[in-house]
This record gives C-alpha cells, structure tokens and sequence, in this order.
C-alpha cells in the first residue's frame, strides 16, 4: 500500500521546493485538488522538481473542459514527468457544473465515460497516429493536423482515475478508468458493501476485474498529543462530513448506515446559512465509521490496518503543515510501511 499526501496551497512560486520536501519526506504520490486553485499548474512545477514521487489530480473537473484540452495538458504532464502522472478526473455536482462552470451536466456517468473513451482516442492519435474518428454519444474528435498534435512520448499510458460516491459512478468507474477515486467520506462497510460490487459490475462490462484497479482515498483522521488537540481534529471532521453530507449526491453514505433523516437536516441548515450548528449534528457513531481515531503513535498502524487489502494507495486528508518537524512525518510514513 502506497502513502500519499496532498499538496496544500501555495504560491506557484513555492510549489516545486514544497514537491521536493515531501519527495525527501519519502511519500509515495503527490496528489491537488480542484477548488479555489487549478490542479494542473502545480503539477506542472513539481514534476521536473522531483525524480520518483508519482503525481495527480484529485480531482480536476472533467466536465469544466473539453475532452482535447484535458488530453493535451495531461500529456504535458506525463512527459515533464517522465511517467509519474495520474490523471484524476471527477464530474462535481450539476449546481456547480452549470452555474459556476456554465457547461453541460446531465447524463453525468455516462458523459465522464463518453469523456474517458475521448481522451483515449486523442492519446492515441498523438502517439500511434491513429486517424481522428472517435465520435461518441456526448463527445467527438474527428480533426485535428500535425500543426496541433504534440506527438509521441516515450511513456503514453496516462491512469485515468475516476471520482464517485454512489453505484452509477463507480460502475462508470470500473468500466472505463484505470483507478478509481474513494471519497474521503466513506467506511470500510460502505466500501465493501457498495462501491467494490459496483466496481466490479462495471470491470465486467469490459472484460476485466475489479482487482486490475487502482483504489486511493484520501482518509479522515482525528489524532493528537492532548484531549484538546483530539477535540479540534473531532470538531474540524465533524464539519467537513456535515459539509458533505449536506449535499444530495452525497448522501449515500448516510442512507447506508441510516442516517437519511440526518442528511436532509444538514441540507434544510445549509439552505438556511446555519454553518455553525451543523458539525454538532454528526454523532459520535458516525464520525467513528468514517474517520479513523488514534494516538499519533497507533494512527500509522491503524490507518493501514483498517484498510489493508481494501485500498492500494491513502493519505491523510489533510495536506502537511509547514510547522511540522519532519521528523515527525519520517516517523510517521516509517511506522506506516513497518505496519505491513
């Protein structure tokens, strides 16, 4: 099982040395998010600023842009690389899709899977020179001259890891991704029970397994050295599940360990701009199922038992700090790999 971490924000100009510091930290894999920044120009800065970590995006929105622009900017990629990038791709939500990307939502599983299917017909043309004739249900690429095709790279196979929560998504996923993106929001029997049956009706479609992908989560933890340092890793999860649950598409996790009633409250609160008193609704039960819980001396051992067998690749859904002693992160990834 790989450690992974995610990139925290910074000025691009900090971008490279930070990848460097964590290379030398020893994790596994890079990975960004998509929310006030762009998840590509990070990685366009740490990919020659580093030598083994592996890179990507969890998430970039698939649907913010067209299949050709996201084919062009993750073979860039993979080439300053040198075959260390992960191409994560998630659909967002149809409010901000819409509203925020003013682009086209519906259909979302089968329009990503239309959209993976794209991206490999362009990857195709610009490495074998395959002539352009993918024309799919949502998407088509059927032109293009050398004038825009980069050409090959000597390592063309890019993962593409798809992002979902509910069964629709994760069938989406086994079908046509290469990985696949577990919400930090999940369980162990969520997992078992939902996304992996899903995962693997999907695989089957394509004459595959669920064992050939790749399964990275970004992991809830509440940790620290003092009660009062646990109760403000508690209270910091407890909001981030009571954001998400809030959300419809989300709340499938919550019906699963029948929480449904809950779900609906936080979205009534949300709507009512009552931030404040959502983290209280999230009872100590849930917030158990989903976070892991233990002392920073247990939690590398625990992380990796709870999902040994379940999960090839986690990290800590909370970026490193720069207070940090590294030390203490070389500790930390030490005992996690000694735990196998």
């Amino acid at each position: 099982m790989h450690l992974d971490t995610l990139l925290r924000h910074l000025p691009l100009e900090a971008v490279a040395a930070e990848a460097q510091r964590l290379e030398s930290l020893g994790f596994d894999g890079l990975w960004t998010v998509e929310s006030a920044h762009d998840p590509f120009l990070p990685l366009a800065l740490a990919a020659p600023a580093t030598s083994r970590l592996q890179l990507g995006t969890n998430i970039a929105v698939a649907f913010a842009r067209s299949p050709f622009a996201t084919a062009l900017v993750a073979w860039d990629l993979q080439k300053a690389s040198q075959g260390r990038f992960h191409l994560g791709l998630g659909t967002q939500v149809r409010a901000h899709v819409e509203r925020r990307f003013s682009m086209p939502f519906e259909h979302p599983a089968a329009r990503v899977t239309d959209y993976i299917r794209c991206l490999r017909a362009i990857w195709d043309t610009f490495q074998n020179g395959t002539p352009p004739r993918y024309e799919g249900p949502f998407y088509r690429f059927t032109l293009i001259n050398p004038f825009f095709n980069p050409g090959p790279i000597p390592h063309p196979h890019i993962p593409v890891y798809l992002a979902g929560v509910n069964p629709r998504m994760c069938r989406a996923a086994g079908e046509v991704a290469d990985g696949f993106h577990v919400h930090p929001m999940h369980s162990v029997g969520y997992l078992r029970e939902v996304v992996l049956p899903a995962l693997a009706e999907g695989a089957r479609r394509s004459g595959r397994r669920v064992e050939d992908l790749v399964l990275y989560a970004p992991v809830f933890t509440v940790s620290g050295e003092t009660q009062a340092e646990m109760d403000a890793m508690a209270q910091e999860v407890r909001r981030q599940i009571a954001f998400y649950a809030s959300t419809p598409s989300y709340r499938v996790l919550l019906d699963y360990h029948g929480y449904g009633a809950l779900g609906r409250e936080l979205s009534a609160r949300m709507r009512q701009g009552d931030f404040a008193s959502m983290p209280g609704l999230i009872p100590d039960a849930l917030l158990e199922e989903v976070a892991v819980v233990a002392s920073p001396a247990e939690l590398p051992r625990k992380l990796r038992q709870r999902y040994e067998g379940l999960l090839h690749r986690v990290a800590l859904y909370f970026p490193v700090s720069p207070h940090d002693p590294e030390e203490k992160w070389r500790q930390f990834i030490a005992a996690f790999r000694a735990a196998a």
